[in-house]
């Protein structure tokens, strides 16, 4: 049976119809979803609560207050989250970054018109995680794309595997309507999915998006 690709609209509104609004970012604060998305990178959100737990026990969670902590102190607050002393390491390029910038100010990041631009030069700040940042932590539109969109959209067959990230991400923003929520809620809805049944290994038999997925059809 061949299956009709469907449009990046329809897959978003079947996605929120079937797991509902996901209230994305988990974090407090701005900032907290600044250190999370560092904190994040090749490892699961459990550990990062974690190591954020930690951190915010020490009683410095701050721009200047984590700046102020001896790099090998830092590295131990964040051991859960994995690969510790690399993390400690760009955490603080980015805080330094955050500061040295902006004042350690959200509001004052959240106006920069180059902000992406910006912190692709940090050190260790990748496009996944600049994107997270200026989207969550900023307020500015930018599609995030992570493993999950592309497991997930190259079997819709909206994506083709040799796509790199700069590539898929102009695929969305060029077919949605531009807007910090609906990039937000997106983002937060592909990782519900790729969670629950778009696994590696898929769980196609309950998932929302089976009748409009060709690789559900030709593998079950």
């Amino acid at each position: 049976m061949t299956v009709k690709i469907p449009s990046v609209a329809v897959v978003y509104e079947r996605l929120l119809h079937a797991f509902g609004s996901q209230g994305w970012w988990p974090a407090d604060t701005p900032f907290e979803m600044m250190v999370g998305a560092v904190l994040t990178q090749h490892t699961a959100w459990g550990n990062v609560e974690k190591a954020l737990v930690r951190l915010k026990a020490n009683g410095a969670f701050s721009p200047l207050g984590l700046l102020a902590m001896p790099e090998g102190d830092l590295a131990e607050c964040i051991r859960p989250a994995g690969i510790y002393r690399v993390k400690a390491r760009r955490l603080r390029a980015l805080l330094q970054f955050f500061v040295t910038q902006y004042e350690g100010d959200i509001a004052q990041m959240a106006r920069s018109e180059r902000l992406r631009e910006a912190l692709l030069g940090v050190a260790g700040i990748g496009p996944e995680t600049a994107d997270c940042i200026v989207l969550y932590a900023a307020g500015q539109p930018s599609f995030v794309v992570d493993a999950y969109t592309r497991r997930i959209f190259g079997r819709l067959g909206l994506i083709d595997e040799g796509m790199n990230y700069e590539a898929i991400r102009a695929f969305f923003m060029a077919h949605l309507p531009e807007g910090v929520a609906l990039y937000g809620e997106y983002h937060a809805l592909i990782v519900a999915l790729g969670k629950a049944f778009c696994r590696p290994k898929p769980l196609c038999a309950g998932c929302p998006l089976r009748d409009l997925c060709a690789y559900a059809t030709e593998t079950n």
